[in-house]
C-alpha cells in the first residue's frame, strides 16, 4: 500500500504550505468503516492519527491523508437509499436544479453525479427522463445503482477519467458532487475534474459539512479518516478558484449537522456572488474562521463534549440501567473511539443496513444488530450515534416511550428527546448517516 511521504502528509493540499496549527487531535482510530466480523475479533486493527490541523496560509482546515481512497470506497459499507430522509432531500434537489437549468426542456440535457453511490440522487433524474451518469468508485454500492436502472461507471474522478466521460457523453449541464468534497486527497485534480465535466455554461452543485458548524458546536464525530478537510464557503471557493471554477451562490442546508451547498460555474461565464454567498462569508468571519484563531478552542470544546458523554453512560451504569446504541454510522465510530465507549458503557448498537448485522464496530467492538432488537430488549437508554438524524429518528424511536425508556442524543449537547409530543412515524428506521 503506497502512501505520501511524512513530509508531505505536512504540507497543505490546497496552497502547498508547510505551516499548519494543530487544532484538535482525537487520538489514533481504525478506519471508521472497517467494521469487524465475529472472526476478526481477535485479530490486531491498524490504527491511525486522527490530527486537526489549519493551514495558516489559506486556512482549510485538514487531516494527514493516512489512509487513501481506495482502500476505503473500493468495497463500502455505506448505502445513502437506506435513509428515507435522505433520498427526499435528493428528490427535492433534482425537482429545484430541473427548474434552475430547465432539464427537462434540453434536448442536450445531461447530469453527471461524482460519487454517486447507490443512485439515491439519480434515480430522480432517470425518473424524468433526463440523460445521466453516475461516477462511483465502490464496485458494491455502485452494482446496486446500475441494478436500480441508474447508468454507473465504477471509477474515481480526476483529470482523466472526467476526460474521458467528456469525450464519450459530452459536457453536462450539471455536475453534482454531494458529500465528497470532503474525501478526496487531491483536492487540485478532482476539482480539475470537475471543470472538465461541466459545460461552460453548465454548473457544478456540491454539498459539504460546514466547517462554521464543525467548529461552533464541536462535532468532532464529523472528523474521521474519509474526510480529508473541513470546508468553509471561505476555502471551498479558493479551492473551486484553482480549477478555474467559481462559485455564484450557497445555500445554508440543516444535513449532516448543518451543510453548505455551493453552485459554481466555470469562472468565464460567472457573475457576481449572490446575497446569500455574502451573508454566509460574513457569518464565517464573525465566527473567526477567516484567521486561524477562529479555530483555537475546538480541542478544548471537543474534550467537554466527551466528558459530558462520558459523565452520562456512567451513571446510567451506576444506576444500573441498559443502555444501547441506534445507528453504526462513520461519525458514530469517531464519537464511540475518541471517548471510549465500549461493551461495557454501550451494549450493542443496531443499524437498518445488512451489511452490518452480527459485526463489530471497528476499535470498540460493539456488536451490531437488526433494529427490531431494541423493541425485543426494551433497554432504558437509547443513545442515537447519527444525532444529525434528530427529527426523523425521534419519531421513529418514539416507540421506546412505551417500557418508559429514553431516547438521548450525545451532540452537539448531550440530551434527551422529548417522546411525549412526537408523532410516530410509519416510515422504517432510517440507516445511520455517516
Amino acid at each position: 500500500m503506497q502512501r505520501r511521504s511524512r513530509r508531505l502528509d505536512r504540507l497543505c493540499r490546497l496552497c502547498g504550505s508547510s505551516v499548519l496549527e494543530s487544532v484538535l487531535d482525537l487520538g489514533a482510530t481504525p478506519p471508521c468503516e472497517s467494521f469487524l466480523t465475529a472472526d476478526g475479533l481477535d485479530e490486531p486493527e491498524p490504527t491511525y492519527p486522527l490530527h486537526v490541523r489549519v493551514c495558516r496560509e489559506c486556512l482549510l482546515l485538514q487531516i494527514p491523508a493516512l489512509v487513501s481512497p481506495d482502500e476505503t470506497f473500493t468495497e463500502y459499507a455505506y448505502f445513502s437509499s437506506f435513509s428515507s430522509s435522505w433520498v427526499e432531500h435528493a428528490r427535492r434537489f433534482v425537482a429545484e436544479a430541473d427548474r434552475r437549468l430547465t432539464l427537462q426542456d434540453r434536448d442536450d440535457a445531461f447530469v453527471v453525479e461524482v460519487a454517486s453511490n447507490d443512485g439515491y440522487l439519480l434515480r430522480h433524474v432517470v425518473d424524468r427522463g433526463i440523460r445521466c451518469l453516475g461516477i462511483e468508485p465502490s464496485v458494491n454500492v455502485g452494482a446496486a445503482a446500475r441494478a436500480a436502472g441508474v447508468p454507473t461507471e465504477t471509477a474515481f474522478l480526476n483529470p482523466e477519467t472526467a476526460a474521458r466521460v467528456r469525450a464519450e457523453h459530452g459536457p453536462a449541464a450539471l455536475v453534482v458532487a454531494n458529500n465528497v468534497y470532503a474525501h478526496i486527497p487531491d483536492v487540485l485534480g478532482f476539482t480539475e475534474g470537475l471543470r472538465t465535466l461541466v459545460a461552460d455554461d453548465g454548473l457544478v452543485s456540491i454539498e459539504v459539512h460546514h466547517a462554521l458548524k464543525l467548529v461552533a458546536e464541536a462535532q468532532f464525530d464529523t472528523v474521521y479518516h474519509e474526510h480529508f478537510q473541513y470546508w468553509t464557503v471561505l476555502t471551498a471557493m479558493r479551492a473551486l478558484e484553482k480549477g478555474d471554477l467559481t462559485v455564484v451562490d450557497v445555500e445554508a442546508l440543516p444535513t449532516h449537522g448543518g451543510s453548505i451547498r455551493l453552485w459554481a460555474t466555470p469562472s468565464g461565464n460567472a457573475g457576481p456572488p449572490s446575497e446569500r454567498t455574502l451573508d454566509l462569508l460574513e457569518a464565517e468571519r464573525r465566527a473567526g474562521l477567516h484567521t486561524v484563531a477562529g479555530y483555537r478552542g475546538l480541542e478544548s470544546a471537543a474534550r467537554e463534549a466527551r466528558a459530558a458523554v462520558l459523565e452520562f453512560l456512567l451513571d446510567c451504569r451506576r444506576r444500573g440501567e441498559r443502555v444501547v446504541g441506534y445507528g453504526a454510522p462513520g461519525k458514530g465510530n469517531t464519537l464511540l473511539n475518541y471517548c471510549g465507549i465500549r461493551p461495557d458503557l454501550l451494549e450493542y448498537t443496531v443499524d437498518r443496513n445488512p451489511y452490518k448485522h452480527g459485526r463489530f464496530t471497528p476499535g470498540t467492538r460493539i456488536p451490531i444488530h437488526h433494529p427490531d432488537r431494541i423493541a425485543v430488549d426494551r433497554p432504558d437508554v437509547v443513545m442515537v450515534l447519527p444525532w444529525n438524524l434528530e427529527d426523523e429518528l425521534t419519531a421513529q424511536l418514539q416507540y421506546v416511550a412505551d417500557w418508559g425508556g429514553r431516547v438521548v442524543f450525545p451532540l452537539p449537547s448531550l440530551h434527551t428527546a422529548d417522546l411525549s409530543h412526537v408523532t410516530p412515524s410509519t416510515d422504517e428506521p432510517a440507516e445511520a448517516l455517516s
